[in-house]
């Protein structure tokens, strides 16, 4: 069993909030964490139908049924019972009563909001990280890592990756969108995504989408809004505050396990990978997803942004530290080469050089160079841990 960094998080904000509130993707480890960080506590599950029933006609019982301290599952299955929560916490007054884990964060936050606003601490559970696999995994491949993905399944019990992301969608993915948006059409839901896949990295163009969808703009909006809250895609947003006035302002778009953009892409091979011309993409989702995973797994907003004019002049990440911008460059390639410093030197000339460069690739050599560095991909996370 692999230890999650978020584990001592969540465990210390248990003592300064009553509530403390896990959402992430599904299978992404949610329940495991929660019982491991908390095993003496009481466990429930809102997805089994009679528990959900109980807690949807009888509140009253559900909790003598089941006492604080309290694990309760997909609590946006019945977020009403946010309210008897909000009501016992208060008369409690009791810390770290409640752990509570969803995987839609927009039906959550909502009902968190108008019960639990002030008293629950909220995290955010993704895939694993690089730093968790090094517990069993010590020697990181990339194109492994692109064709596995992090589901925490995939290493846990030996899941064969192809298999359990095709199920992944089917169940999972197709059940939640059921439940948020009326489909006609789910053939064509299913084209939506896969073509997303083929979109990983690049900056959201909605029209594009539509017609090579055969829907409406409205309804593309609509349905990344929803693969978004039910933590399928990621959207990284553009940074334009005193930029200019020809800054890209649309988000980029990435998958928040490579596995699953690989699975979609077709790709069911370690020689396919290597081959396959979103090679660079897909490293790219795989480092800016990293750098999100290390910000939340310290419990920490991503404060993760990415740059571009109209003269594609660009940054792949920015990391805005205290009151600097850290410009950051990633290349899938193996082998270094003095034209990834082009899109750093291009930013410093705008912003100015008042803080180190990076960049981040799949070979071995590290270096600095004109107050740029250069580092493997799996020693990436000790940028975005820094704080000013």
């Amino acid at each position: 069993m692999i230890k999650r960094e978020l584990q001592s998080v969540i465990q210390g904000f248990a003592k300064t909030y009553p509530v403390v509130t896990i959402t992430g993707p599904r299978q992404s480890g949610k329940t495991t964490l929660a019982k491991m960080a908390f095993p003496s506590y009481t466990y429930c599950n809102l997805e089994h139908p009679e528990n959900r029933l109980l807690a949807e006609n009888d509140p009253k019982s559900f909790f003598k049924q089941f006492p604080s301290p309290l694990i309760i599952d997909e609590v946006q299955r019945v977020p009403e019972i946010l309210s008897y929560i909000q009501v016992m916490v208060d008369e409690q007054k009791n810390n770290g009563a409640f752990i509570l884990t969803g995987s839609h964060q927009l039906t959550l936050n909502a009902s968190i909001s108008q019960s639990l606003a002030g008293r629950t601490a909220l995290v955010t559970l993704l895939p694993f990280s690089l730093n968790e696999l090094g517990a069993i995994h010590k020697n990181f491949d990339r194109d492994e890592l692109l064709l596995k993905g992090f589901m925490p399944r995939i290493y846990d019990q030996n899941q064969e990756p192809t298999a359990l992301y095709r199920n992944y969608l089917h169940t999972y993915v197709e059940r939640d969108v059921r439940q948020l948006i009326q489909l006609k059409d789910l053939t064509r839901f299913e084209n939506f995504i896969r073509l997303l896949a083929g979109r990983t990295g690049q900056v959201v163009n909605v029209a594009s989408l539509a017609s090579d969808t055969g829907v409406s703009s409205p309804t593309i909006s609509n349905w990344l809004s929803v693969l978004e809250a039910s933590y399928i895609i990621y959207r990284l947003q553009p940074y334009y505050h005193n930029l200019g006035k020809r800054i890209i302002k649309s988000p980029k778009l990435y998958f928040v396990d490579v596995g699953l953009a690989s699975y979609l892409l077709g790709i069911e091979s370690l020689k396919q990978i290597a081959r396959d011309p979103l090679l660079g993409g897909l490293f790219e989702n795989m480092v800016v997803m990293e750098a999100v995973k290390t910000r939340y797994n310290a419990g920490k907003d991503a404060n993760l942004y990415f740059f571009r004019d109209n003269h594609k002049n660009e940054v792949d990440l920015l990391f805005k530290s205290g009151q600097k911008l850290v410009p950051i460059e990633i290349k899938a390639s193996r082998t270094y080469n003095t034209d990834f410093h082009k899109g750093i030197s291009h930013f410093f000339k705008i912003k100015g050089a008042d803080t180190n460069g990076h960049i981040i690739y799949a070979g071995e050599k590290t270096m600095n160079i004109n107050n740029i560095q250069v580092h493997h991909f799996k020693d990436s996370r000790k940028i975005f841990s820094e704080t000013e």
